[in-house]
C-alpha cells in the first residue's frame, strides 16, 4: 500500500509537472502569449503590419477621440463612459483588431481597458508612456498596464510631445529603460509617434531600435501647426527609412484634427451641412493614397464614426 501510495504520487507529480510545462509553452514573460495569433473577422482590408508577423485590418481605433476633456474642445462632446465603453467592444466586433492609446490620455486607457478586456489577446493594444526621464519609464508603464487592466501591452511607443522636448541623447536614454521592460515582459514591440520634430523622429528611427512608428500625415500640411517644407521633406524620409526598415507604419491625424469633420462647422460660419458631412470620407480617401502605411489610426468618438470610416 505504502508503494502504491508512493506512486500515485509520483504519477500526480510528474501530470502536474507537465501541466505546468504546457502552461510555460503557451505563455511567455509578463503574461504575454507566446506565438500570439490575432483572429480576423470583417470587412475591412489587412496587411502585414511591419515585421510584428501580424496581419491587421488597417484601420485602427484611436484613443484620442473619447477623452471627454478633448471633446469638449472639439465641439464633440463625449458619450457617457458606459456608451464609449462599449463602443470600445463595438469596434472589435466590426474587425478592428488595433487599438491605440497612451498615459496622457487621461480615462482613455481606462474606458480601452474595460472595453477590450474579455478580448485582450485577440487585439494589438498599443499605448504611449509619459516620462522625460529613465526613472519615470517603468512607473509610466505599470500605470498604463493598471488603467488598461492588461499583463502587458503589444505595443509600448514614446509619446511624439516628448521627443519634441528632449535631444537625441535623452531620448535614447529612455529607449534604453524600454528595452529593460520589454525583456521583463511588459511590452511586446518597441514604438515612436510625432506630429511636428520629423528631424529628430527620422535620426530615432535610424537606430534601428524601434519596431514601430506613428506619424502624422493629412491632406493638410500640418495639425496644430502649419509645417515647413522641410519639415515635410523630413517627414517623407521618416516614412521611407521606417519602410526600408520593415517597421509598422501607422498614420494618424488623418482628419487634421477634426478640421476635416466636426471643427470645419466651426471653423468656417456658415459651411453647408451636406459638404460638411462629406469631408471626412474625402481626408480618409486622400490618406490612403499613400499605400506605405500599414495602418490608419482614426481617432473614434462615436459609433457612427466607425460606421463611415469603414
Amino acid at each position: 500500500m505504502k508503494n502504491e501510495r508512493a506512486g500515485l504520487s509520483r504519477r500526480g507529480f510528474i501530470q502536474a509537472t507537465a501541466a505546468a510545462a504546457a502552461l510555460g509553452s503557451s505563455v511567455a514573460k509578463g503574461g504575454i502569449p507566446k506565438e500570439k495569433q490575432i483572429p480576423l473577422t470583417g470587412t475591412i482590408p489587412e496587411k502585414a503590419f511591419g515585421s510584428t508577423g501580424h496581419v491587421l485590418p488597417i484601420l485602427a481605433f484611436g484613443g484620442c477621440g473619447v477623452v471627454q476633456r478633448w471633446g469638449m474642445g472639439y465641439n464633440a462632446p463625449v458619450l457617457p463612459e458606459d456608451k464609449r465603453i462599449s463602443m470600445v467592444r463595438r469596434a472589435f466586433d466590426q474587425g478592428v483588431r488595433y487599438f491605440d492609446t497612451a498615459r496622457g490620455y487621461f480615462e482613455s486607457e481606462a474606458i480601452m481597458g474595460q472595453g477590450l478586456k474579455p478580448v485582450r489577446d485577440q487585439v494589438y493594444l498599443a499605448t504611449k508612456i509619459w516620462a522625460m526621464k529613465p526613472e519615470e519609464v517603468r512607473p509610466s508603464v505599470e500605470a498604463s498596464l493598471k488603467a488598461l487592466d492588461t499583463d502587458y501591452a503589444d505595443a509600448m511607443q514614446i509619446h511624439g510631445p516628448i521627443i519634441e522636448r528632449l535631444d537625441f541623447d535623452a531620448t535614447m536614454k529612455i529607449h534604453a529603460e524600454m528595452v529593460k521592460l520589454r525583456d521583463e515582459g511588459l511590452f511586446r514591440f518597441i514604438g515612436l509617434t510625432n506630429h511636428v520634430a520629423f528631424e529628430k523622429t527620422h535620426a530615432l528611427i535610424a537606430t534601428g531600435g524601434f519596431d514601430q512608428v506613428m506619424l502624422a500625415y493629412g491632406y493638410c500640411k500640418g495639425f496644430h501647426q502649419m509645417l515647413s517644407d522641410r519639415n515635410v521633406e523630413w517627414r517623407e524620409m521618416c516614412i521611407a527609412e521606417a519602410h526600408d526598415q520593415n517597421m509598422g507604419l501607422v498614420l494618424m491625424k488623418a482628419f487634421n484634427g477634426w478640421v476635416y469633420n466636426r471643427r470645419a462647422g466651426t471653423m468656417v460660419k456658415g459651411y453647408d451641412e451636406a459638404e460638411l458631412k462629406k469631408l471626412p470620407g474625402a481626408a480618409l480617401r486622400w490618406v490612403l493614397q499613400e499605400k506605405r502605411f500599414d495602418m490608419y489610426n482614426l481617432g473614434i468618438s462615436y459609433p457612427e464614426h466607425l460606421d463611415e470610416d469603414i
